[in-house]
């Protein structure tokens, strides 16, 4: 493993039909982070292309003000960057602390592409090349449009098979592409969360609600999903499609009977959007102690799984981050399995276990401390906690 970088970055993959609400979803990601109102102690979030930010905001701003939905992106394949700046804090804290600022890649798959077969060579390789551009990602969200539901309610599972058998029939005209210089994918998202977009359309359901939906309606069809994808990469038993659900709604839509256009957008009500940072930074980890517990896994896709564990582990434990990122590497380099699982793993376990008392005490602590890395990691972990109770995410137990 490298040297710590002062910058480390997450990269986040989202796929979802034409319609299904990603342009609003970044854009509400984003914008309220900007307003004049908005206070977070700990970091602040940067786009790191002022234009695109500005568009953003714009978006944000045009829901919230005038109850304008942002046009559609069609056929445009995006990549929305942004830093999160961690603030400055004491010297000594600042200096010690391995990483100032955290980058995430939102990567933004056209929602067309799901539907429309390629049109051309030159457009089947702008697809296979855009596809290539999200590997770096551990984590993928895959929209489940909470409109179609509705529109298809009492048959769901004509839209959940066409949606899930789309997205399928595209991995494989891509799959020779993608293949074809080096075998097996090392680097592929692993972690394949169902996302119910437009979730205020159902205010009586939580995620358990919609889970068991797409479990009734379209197991089989999530399993086919899942041996398409387990084509592609090396050692695909380290890979989990339909484990994971989350709800998410940008805002909350009022809607006059018989017209699409909304009367009013209260952007205050967000569901879900909030657990996009720690999601992308921690279950990543999660998961690779899960898997690593489970089977042997060889050092290059452990390599690939949740950069930056090390120090993840460390903010989430209270030890020191350098010496865990030296234990790290001294069983990296032998490649000594049982030593790794001996002594690494119970530490990597032990982090993703605190929670409770026990976490929020550490945050308290990170905080008064001024340690804004601790404090961050440790809050990230406390929202996906209370994520999960409040029944918005459900993860693979």
């Amino acid at each position: 493993m490298a040297k710590y970088p002062r910058v480390r970055e997450q990269n986040i993959a989202v796929f979802g039909e034409a319609g299904s609400g990603k342009t609003v979803l970044v854009s509400s990601f984003y914008g309220p982070t900007q307003e004049g109102s908005y206070v977070n102690d700990l970091w602040d979030l940067v786009a790191r292309q002022t234009g695109q930010g500005h568009r953003l905001y714009q978006n944000y701003l045009g829901m919230r003000d005038s109850a304008t939905v942002p046009i559609q992106t069609r056929f445009a394949n995006t990549t929305y960057e942004f830093s999160v700046k961690l603030k400055a804090g004491d010297e000594p804290e600042g200096k010690k602390r391995p990483f100032d600022e955290l980058r995430l890649a939102w990567h933004d798959y056209p929602g067309e592409w799901f539907t429309d077969d390629p049109s051309s060579p030159e457009e089947r390789n702008r697809r296979s090349d855009t596809f290539l551009s999200l590997l770096r990602s551990d984590v993928a969200l895959l929209l489940v449009d909470g409109q179609k539901l509705l529109d298809y309610a009492d048959e769901e599972e004509r839209y959940l098979k066409s949606l899930l058998g789309n997205f399928r029939q595209n991995l494989m005209r891509l799959k020779d592409d993608l293949l074809a210089e080096n075998g097996p994918l090392v680097e592929f998202p692993r972690i394949w969360i169902l996302a119910l977009s437009k979730a205020d359309l159902f205010p009586d359901w939580d995620v358990s609600t919609f889970r068991d939906l797409v479990i009734l309606k379209a197991s089989e069809d999530i399993e086919r999903l899942r041996s398409a994808v387990a084509e592609l990469i090396e050692t695909p038993e380290a890979l989990s499609i339909g484990e994971d659900f989350i709800l998410l709604s940008s805002a909350k839509f009022q809607l006059k009977p018989g017209d699409p256009q909304p009367v009013d957008i209260d952007v205050k009500q967000r569901i879900g959007l909030d657990l996009i940072l720690p999601i992308a930074s921690l279950l990543p980890l999660e998961r690779r102690v899960l898997w690593e517990q489970r089977m042997t896994i060889p050092r290059k896709v452990v390599d690939s799984l949740a950069d930056g564990a090390e120090v993840i582990a460390a903010a989430l434990t209270g030890a020191k981050y350098v010496k865990l990122d030296e234990l790290i590497k001294k069983f990296a380099k032998t490649d000594k399995r049982a030593d790794f699982v001996a002594k690494v793993l119970p530490k990597l376990a032990a982090a993703m276990a605190v929670a409770g008392p026990t976490l929020k005490k550490m945050n308290e602590d990170a905080r008064a401390h001024n340690d804004h890395l601790r404090a961050m990691l440790t809050q990230f972990k406390l929202d996906l906690d209370q994520g999960v109770r409040d029944k918005v995410l459900r993860t693979q137990k």
